[in-house]
């Protein structure tokens, strides 16, 4: 299978974007447990304009980081893996197994419970990171292997942005809601008008954000509606739907996502870290992540074969896919911006960081020698 320069490039930043993900990740849990961890925290937690910095960036940066995920999924929806419906089937199908599977665990040990409400923390993949560990195979992956990866994960990123969308709102505020799909419906008609200078479009984005976090909706939904008003045309180099995602591409992810790791992993751990972690709510983050993840995506997958729906690729095989759905249970980046939506007590919020932590450390060994394992006996 031939990959797109567009594929190739968007795997290479991904690939580099988990490697630094891991690195500042590790940075920022080693100061904020050092002899400056009290003044490092207190630093994400400064308020400015009324909101700390962590706030800034989960709601303000990570707008962004959805604007360029809105770009991808429109640009495998109408060029890419996704816009054959038989290409598409057997991803599509992989990431419903991996979000019901995990969030049905989470539940069976968290329904009527005061976390229950966490179902959604492991339903997510982190892309970058997934990525990251698949790229340090090299040679050996198969292009079909990386491309159903992607897709995958494209596909759980949507289906994050639409639980997010639906069970992470409280009070709505119809006016700013309709004030904010009221710039989208203009947008959308400058779209239609064939206006494709990107600054009205970027400047209509800005006030849609303001409405849109005032309407009680998570205002990061805001880049995904933009990204599919923005002209996509033919989707070539000189569109403005191509332009805008190159360009944000690498600050996103050597930028947005680090400052998200860093401000959300200042984790100070104490002696007594584990005692926390005798959890329902722990429990569930962990077994959903490392084992329902896997289970999910292959049972998905495999109902999907068996029933026509889809065809597994013939450089593909069942092993790859298992392989596929652990590296899915790298949560991170999605994991740990649910549970800021889920929670509110900072000390679930803590213990919930650090199950995601431990369950994306293991999808990410485990995913990782399990490949290599099979991968080289191929090639022996």
């Amino acid at each position: 299978m031939k990959l797109t320069k567009t594929f190739k490039a968007f795997f290479e930043n991904e690939k580099s974007g988990g490697l630094l993900l891991l690195f500042v990740t590790l940075i920022s849990l080693y100061v904020a447990n050092s002899s400056q961890g009290t003044t490092y925290i207190a630093f994400w937690e400064k308020d400015l304009g009324g909101h700390s910095i962590t706030h800034w960036i989960n709601d303000g940066l990570m707008t962004i980081f959805f604007l360029l995920i809105g770009l991808e999924l429109e640009r495998e929806i109408y060029h890419g893996e996704l816009s054959n419906i038989k290409n598409a089937s057997l991803p599509i199908m992989g990431a419903l197994g991996g979000m019901l599977i995990p969030a049905a665990t989470f539940l069976a040990l968290n329904l009527k419970t005061s976390t229950q409400n966490g179902a959604g923390i492991p339903m997510a993949t982190d892309i970058a990171f997934a990525i990251g560990i698949l790229s340090l195979l090299g040679n050996k992956v198969p292009a079909s292997l990386k491309v159903f990866l992607t897709a995958l994960a494209v596909i759980d990123d949507l289906g994050a942005i639409i639980v997010i969308a639906v069970f992470y709102t409280s009070s709505i505020s119809f006016l700013n809601l309709g004030i904010a799909l009221g710039i989208w419906i203009v947008l959308f008609v400058l779209n239609r008008m064939k206006i494709h200078n990107l600054i009205p479009y970027l400047i209509g984005g800005v006030v849609m954000w303001y409405f849109m976090l005032n309407s009680g909706i998570h205002a990061t939904i805001t880049g995904v509606i933009l990204a599919f008003v923005i002209p996509f045309g033919d989707g070539g180099k000189k569109t403005s739907s191509y332009r805008l995602q190159h360009f944000l591409h690498e600050p996103v992810a050597f930028i947005i996502l680090p400052l998200f790791a860093i401000a959300n992993t200042c984790i100070a751990i104490d002696a007594d870290w584990y005692s926390g972690l005798h959890t329902p709510n722990a429990y569930g983050i962990i077994l959903g992540l490392v084992i329902g993840k896997p289970l999910g995506i292959i049972l998905f997958s495999s109902i999907g074969v068996s029933a026509g729906l889809c065809a597994l690729p013939k450089t593909l095989k069942w092993s790859h896919i298992l392989g596929a759905g652990m590296l899915g249970g790298i949560g991170f980046t999605m994991s740990i911006f649910i549970t800021l939506l889920a929670f509110k007590d900072p000390e679930i919020i803590l213990y919930s960081k650090i199950s995601i932590l431990i369950a994306s450390l293991l999808s990410g060994i485990l995913g990782f020698a399990y490949l290599k394992f099979i991968l080289s006996k191929k090639t022996t």
